[in-house]
Parts: C-alpha cells; structure tokens; sequence
C-alpha cells in the first residue's frame, strides 16, 4: 500500500487522451460515466472497472468538490506503458479527498474511495492550481491499448 496517493514520476506519454469539462452537478456526474464509457468503447478498452471509478470520482466531485459557478474536469489518457489513468479535476481543493477503513456499523457514504482503492492499481490525490485538486486513478491494461 505504499504507492496509495503517491504520484508516479516517471513519463508517461499518452498515445490517447480525452479531456471534457462537466457541470458540477449529479447530472454532470452521470454525463462523465455515459461519455467514459463511450470514449473507452471507442479506444477498444474495457469498460470496467473504469466506468466504476469515473462514476466515484465524478460523484464525489458533484458533491464534494462543488464551487457554484464551477465545473469539473475529467479526463482519460492512456499512455504506452499500457496504463489507464482517470482525472478529476475540481474546484474545491481545501477539501481532499482521505484514506478511511470500512465503518463497523453501516453508514450511507464513505465507501467509494474504498472501492476506488480496490479497483484502481493506484490512486492519489494531487493539488493545484489554486483553487483546484486533481483526484487520480492508474488502471495498468495488461498490455491493452
């Protein structure tokens, strides 16, 4: 677990890149997991799980993330080392996004970094430019590009 939040430093240059700003709203959350969905399908790529974190980032940006008047920001690129890697860029960069362990009662939020955490290879959060913070997700394809 020690590569949970810390970023990759190595270049990477995407071979593919898909970039779409989106209404900070659950409207906008669902339009960012129809349109991953659909630039994945059209790269040839599995759908999941990385519709399944497109739709985690993407909601926890509409909700958590919200600056009214701003957008978020997703953005998709897979680059030659076979990785899949998933933006989401939002307004609120006081507000990152942190490690919890599973709740022993039940709770109705909190889980879906969880899951981003056990679908994704890695994931991490990083800041700037002010006002904004970039949470990222890394899938590696196995040789799928």
């Amino acid at each position: 677990m020690s590569d949970v939040n810390q970023e990759i430093t190595a270049p990477r240059t995407p071979l593919r890149r898909f970039s779409v700003p989106l209404s900070a709203t659950r409207r906008g959350a669902r339009l960012a997991r129809l349109l991953a969905a659909e630039q994945l399908h059209a790269w040839g790529l599995p759908l999941d799980p990385a519709r399944l974190i497109v739709a985690e980032l993407a909601a926890n940006a509409a909700v958590h993330g919200k600056v009214p008047g701003r957008s978020f920001r997703l953005g998709l690129a897979v680059t030659g080392c076979g990785v899949l890697r998933i933006e989401v860029t939002d307004a609120k960069g006081e507000c990152v996004p942190r490690r919890r362990d599973a709740a022993p009662d039940p709770v109705e939020s909190g889980y879906g970094l969880l899951l981003v955490e056990e679908l994704a290879g890695r994931w991490g959060v990083r800041l700037g430019p002010v006002p904004c913070k970039t949470v990222w997700a890394e899938l590696d394809l196995g040789g799928r590009r």
